[in-house]
């Protein structure tokens, strides 16, 4: 965290994994940038129709359709049994390569958000960002997403563009930013790791169904709701001093080591991404989350409604 000595306001240490809407449209052109939408609407089997219902009709100019949302989609190992797990370091820079990305290339991610509680644009960009930063890409987030971007009057095109392909190399050490649920376990009665729960108080206090056969939350865990972060779910990060107000009300920016989760682990990066604003660099989000954790009923969680 940095903060302006004439003012004392805060500012974010990693301020250049936003960008906002001017800088966008200044490089639309340029060589080195290239623009996915990770834009969500969702069916009940988890497959993603954005593309043909959101981008096909109208798209930011020269951005590609990524689909990160849909259970099988471009970030999750399609092995796997639930949807949304982390992708191996193979499938992943045959993905980048794919869409024309190398080390040299700096994304930015986009989105809407068609269904307001439904269809974040704020946590699939997030979720995406996550990934590939961990990974090695040079990637931001559009502050305001795509509704921001119409809303200015700024082009949009139904034109779709073609990828050159390309080669991608995998950073080391990605793993550091991936926690499952052994080390979600170990974290328990590790006092240098703090386990937060990305979802609303509802959920965490276990008057909401949740995410599985049982209600409530990881044993231990404390509360960050991912919605706390934002002021709207397109991109709409609160400001730094705001920002920074909610994670010291927690004390996370103070722990050694974070462990995220959510209900798929989708929600949960928006909390990782908003300590990476900040600098913290030993956060991890755990892939299961509670789709995996409430199912097994051998592992440790409090129903506050139920003690």
């Amino acid at each position: 965290m940095t903060t302006d000595a004439d003012n004392g306001a805060v500012s974010f240490r990693n301020p250049q994994y936003i960008v906002d809407t001017d800088w966008l449209e200044e490089h639309l052109d340029d060589s080195g940038i290239t623009v996915l939408d990770v834009t969500a609407k969702l069916t009940a089997e988890l497959r993603n129709n954005a593309r043909a219902d959101l981008y096909n009709p109208g798209h930011i100019p020269g951005s590609l359709f990524f689909d990160v949302a849909s259970a099988d989609g471009e970030l999750s190992d399609r092995h796997a049994a639930l949807p949304w797990m982390w992708p191996s370091a193979d499938q992943f820079g045959e993905t980048m390569a794919h869409y024309g990305i190398d080390n040299d290339t700096r994304v930015v991610l986009v989105a809407r958000t068609p269904r307001a509680g439904i269809d974040s644009g704020t946590m699939w960009c997030t979720r995406a960002w996550w990934t590939m930063h961990h990974m090695g890409v040079d990637v931001a987030i559009l502050r305001g997403g795509i509704e921001k971007w119409i809303a200015e009057d700024r082009p949009m095109t139904a034109d779709e563009v073609a990828a050159e392909p390309a080669t991608f190399t995998v950073r080391t050490g990605w793993e550091r930013a991936r926690a499952d649920q052994l080390a979600v376990l170990a974290a328990l009665d590790d006092p240098s790791t703090c386990v937060v729960d990305s979802l609303p108080a509802s959920s965490f206090d276990g008057t909401d169904p949740g995410y599985g056969p049982r209600r409530g939350h990881i044993t231990g865990a404390v509360n960050v709701s991912y919605s706390d972060l934002i002021e709207s779910e397109t991109a709409g990060f609160l400001p730094a001093v705001e920002m920074k107000a909610v994670l010291d009300s927690a004390h996370l920016l103070d722990e050694q080591r974070i462990i995220t989760y959510c209900g798929g682990a989708i929600a949960a990066t928006v909390d990782a991404f908003a300590m990476a604003l900040f600098g913290h660099d030993d956060v991890a989000v755990y892939d299961g989350s509670l789709m995996e954790w409430s199912a097994n009923p051998a592992l440790p969680m409090v129903d506050p409604t139920n003690v």
